[in-house]
């Protein structure tokens, strides 16, 4: 199935709801990491929220960043989706493994520990929007419902899910998100907690075949679904050389001397794809004399 994100409303506009299938997106950074099963699984969470989150974007240079910090084994989770929907992402520990939890499921819970949930927009302004929140559950879906309550006050039904195979290939991924606007009434507020709490784990609806329209066509379908956006996203990263190049820049004349006495070159590796980049002694020269000269 073509991973892709779809954007809709129902109940006369007061609810914004948006689902993904981001299967194959999954997939493709658990290989480029070499993610354990539970690694996986949390930055693919993590990554189908920003993908839902960013389909609103309308500026080219326009970004959102998830950041989660936790004190479990996995240490964190760094998230950013631009306005195409290009996602990237990657842990901090990605060979993290643990017993599954009580109800035999990966302890996403445990590997992420206590700690705090960023997400920063970036929009062009002359400053990003920064929302945070302390971390409820660690299981990320939970996170996110209650970061859009309290920090956006948006009350939000949040449900994240990868399922992988016994090989450790990601069988299918994908989520939804469902928001109640200020002009929700009562009698859409009791429709959607009933089904909410009826739907079965997002990951069974996907393994089943159901679409991300199947799906929002089932929670909504009785108060009026509207699909308004379908937007294809994927696991693709914006790391260049140039970028490097102006990373090893902004670390200063200094640094880049000790580059180049006791190194003799550097190689610089994105943290987001694993690409490396290899500077010569001569390059990194080069980048230092071009700080060096008289502006």
């Amino acid at each position: 199935m073509e991973d892709y994100v779809i954007r809709a409303t129902a109940g006369n506009g007061s609810v914004r709801a948006f689902a993904a299938s981001t299967g194959n997106m999954v997939n493709d950074a658990r290989k480029v990491h070499d993610l354990s099963p539970l690694a996986a699984v949390a930055l693919g969470r993590t990554m189908t929220a920003a993908a839902m989150m960013a389909v609103s974007m309308k500026g080219e240079k326009d970004t959102l960043t998830i950041q989660i910090k936790g004190d479990g084994p996995l240490g964190g989770i760094v998230v950013v989706s631009d306005s195409n929907l290009n996602v990237r992402g990657y842990v901090h520990n990605p060979k993290t493994y643990l017993p599954l939890n009580d109800k035999g499921k990966f302890d996403v819970a445990g590997a992420v520990g206590k700690g705090y949930l960023n997400i920063i927009r970036d929009l062009g302004l002359r400053e990003p929007y920064i929302g945070y929140v302390k971390l409820m559950s660690g299981e990320i879906a939970e996170d996110m419902a209650y970061y859009f309550t309290i920090s956006e006050q948006i009350p939000s039904a949040v449900s994240l899910g990868v399922y992988v195979d016994a090989d450790e290939t990601i069988i299918c991924a994908g989520g939804y998100i469902l928001q109640l606007m200020p002009e929700a009434d009562e009698e859409i507020i009791s429709y959607l907690e009933k089904k909410v709490a009826e739907q079965p784990p997002v990951t069974s609806l996907i393994a089943s075949g159901k679409s991300p329209e199947d799906i929002l066509g089932e929670m909504l379908g009785e108060i009026g679904l509207k699909i308004n956006d379908r937007v294809p996203c994927r696991f693709k990263c914006n790391c260049s050389r140039e970028r490097m190049e102006r990373g090893l820049v902004a670390l200063g004349a200094d640094e880049l001397r000790s580059l180049i006495k006791e190194q003799k070159g550097a190689e610089v590796q994105c943290h987001f794809c694993n690409a490396k980049y290899d500077f010569t002694e001569k390059e990194l020269t080069d980048l230092l004399n071009s700080l060096e000269e008289p502006r």
